[in-house]
């Protein structure tokens, strides 16, 4: 698979900052268009795009697909599909085989894929992220929040608390957790395409 094209590079990085949580797009265009450091994924190296739930994962695949020119796999999507099983229902029912099924999947894809995982892949299967390019997509707490509020598709990770209770809890405990992975920031990714001291309108 070829690399982006050139033409295509600014017009993907607009397209990526207008998907990300809209509370967060202004300081990530302010701290594009500041010098620093960028990295890339390393010719081969899997990019695994991770983060909370509702965060835009599956929504900012297909950009970052583009961008680097690799096709993506999401990879709850691809865990329904074989097992024939919502994860809705998967997670109520027996959380600990999917917990199992989304690691043993992720690691038999090939080296060099592009997958966005679940909203708890960070948390549950940090060393199996270990030799990954892993792009963390940012969202606020409160725009979690109004997300998962609004979608009731999702399953229940904590049903012994309200839901406000869980919704914070979840995130937060997954915050933590997710600073122990190592990542890449968004910023560090689309610098990469920016020309120096541009910035993005």
């Amino acid at each position: 698979m070829s690399g982006p094209s050139a033409d295509l590079k600014h017009p993907l990085v607009e397209r990526i900052l207008e998907a990300v949580d809209p509370r967060l797009a202004p300081g990530l265009r302010e701290e594009l268009a500041r010098p620093g450091p960028s990295r890339l994924p390393a010719p081969g190296q899997t990019v695994a795009i991770g983060g909370h739930r509702a965060a835009g994962k599956s929504r900012l695949l297909p950009l970052v697909s583009a961008l680097l020119g690799r096709p993506g796999l999401d990879l709850d999507v691809e865990l329904e599909r074989r097992s024939g099983r919502s994860l809705r229902d998967w997670v109520a029912e027996d959380p600990t085989a999917f917990r199992s099924a989304e690691r043993t999947l992720f690691l038999e894809l090939p080296p060099g894929s592009l997958v966005a995982v679940g909203g708890g892949f960070l948390s549950n299967h940090a060393e199996a992220l270990a030799p990954c390019y892993t792009l963390l997509v940012p969202v606020s707490f409160e725009t979690y929040r109004e997300r998962l509020l609004a979608d009731t598709s999702r399953p229940r990770l904590r049903p012994g608390m309200s839901l406000e209770e869980e919704l914070s809890s979840v995130y937060h405990q997954r915050t933590v957790l997710h600073a122990r992975v190592p990542t890449v920031s968004l910023v560090e990714l689309l610098r990469a395409f920016v020309s120096p001291g541009s910035s993005q309108p």
